[in-house]
């Protein structure tokens, strides 16, 4: 069973019954058995997030009508729930989440408060997102006063839910255009106490690493004045796709100058490598300095694509501390088998050697797909 198969199936009847159940008990004029119904006969076939507008749909459907007076309802369900106690893994709080997303919007205090409330329990990172492109000024304000909260479910909301490009979420145009109201705000959080938030700080910057890098190397070259450890995993996690892309700004902010390497020949074997099996990448390291180095050691796969040109992949290899004049052998394996992020084509492809963002040696293999 899949992972995405596990997710998708938390929301079937038993999950309808147990939310309806809740809602009764705080709402006795709710149709527990109409609400079910509803859902029942809709669940087979769909994939999770088809499943979970489902609920959200029947949530709406058969609580109060507007968006004020349904979530009072909720609110009061919420209440009702055992505070130490993390019901069905809270996947029942996603449906409340997108009602306020979809039914909410007219609404912006009460949408606002459930939001803060859903958060504390589960995320409205996706929520508040049709929010801040209709109201920018207010939510943004909003999440000013949220990078204050104790609670740190909400302090990462304001860095999650900003994300441009987060995965999954509508892209936020407007903070791909120009960042800099979303750094505000990564501002306040970049030495919160919690490693939960700190992780949405990095990923957020590598968001904006994709459309403005020089606006985040110039905010994390500021940050390592009086740098701590923890604002310094942040700037490592932040530069990660700028490392894997070879970006020689982002390489020295972290202490990598110009490697003095040499890779001699490398070898991959077999030549020819049969889809299903593996390709064996062999090759050295032979420093050319008598001072220490601290290396990034990638390989570069320049993959065949369906109109028979190649695009390359950065594949991490690992951080080298190498000695003066040290030659130090290194081998890889990379399989070549089925994932879903990823179709292959036959042909003949390229793997490269990058040190420190430097491409140092290559050489070339066919790839057959029986």
């Amino acid at each position: 069973m899949t992972e995405s198969t596990l997710f998708k199936e938390y929301y079937n009847v038993g999950l309808a019954e147990r939310m309806a159940a809740r809602i009764t008990a705080v709402y006795p004029a709710f149709d527990a058995a109409a609400f079910v119904a509803q859902i029942t006969p809709q669940l087979d076939g769909q994939e999770m997030k088809a499943r979970t507008l489902i609920f959200t749909h029947a949530l709406h459907d058969h609580l109060p009508s507007g968006f004020p007076a349904a979530w009072a309802v909720l609110r009061a369900a919420l209440d009702a729930e055992p505070t130490d106690v993390v019901l069905d893994g809270g996947w029942h709080y996603w449906p409340m989440a997108q009602l306020i997303e979809l039914y909410g919007l007219e609404d912006f205090e009460a949408a606002v408060q459930a939001m803060h409330e859903i958060t504390r329990r589960h995320t409205a990172e996706f929520a508040i997102r049709p929010f801040l492109i209709r109201y920018p000024d207010r939510t943004l304000a909003v999440l000013h006063q949220w990078t204050q909260d104790e609670n740190h479910h909400v302090r990462r909301l304001v860095s999650e839910g900003t994300r441009p490009r987060l995965p999954w979420g509508m892209r936020l145009h407007q903070f791909i255009a120009d960042p800099t109201p979303t750094l505000a705000l990564l501002e306040k959080l970049k030495d919160d106490p919690s490693e939960y938030v700190r992780r949405s700080v990095a990923n957020h910057l590598n968001d904006i690493t994709k459309d403005n890098p020089q606006l985040v190397l110039e905010t994390l070259a500021r940050w390592q004045k009086n740098v701590i450890p923890e604002r310094q995993w942040i700037t490592r996690h932040a530069l990660r796709s700028l490392v894997k892309a070879g970006d020689p700004a982002a390489l020295r902010l972290l202490g990598f100058g110009q490697a003095q390497v040499r890779v001699p020949p490398i070898t991959l074997s077999p030549l020819v490598v049969t889809f299903g099996n593996s390709l064996e990448i062999t090759f050295t390291l032979q420093s050319e300095s008598d001072d220490r180095q601290e290396l990034v050691v990638d390989y570069v796969i320049h993959f065949v694509k369906a109109n028979g040109r190649t695009a390359p992949k950065v594949f991490k290899l690992r951080n080298v501390s190498l000695d003066g004049r040290q030659a130090l052998p290194i081998r890889k394996q990379h399989p070549f088998k089925p994932i879903t992020t990823r179709r292959y084509y036959p042909g003949v492809h390229r793997v490269d050697i990058q040190v420190n963002g430097q491409t140092l040696a290559g050489a070339e293999f066919e790839l057959v797909i029986a």
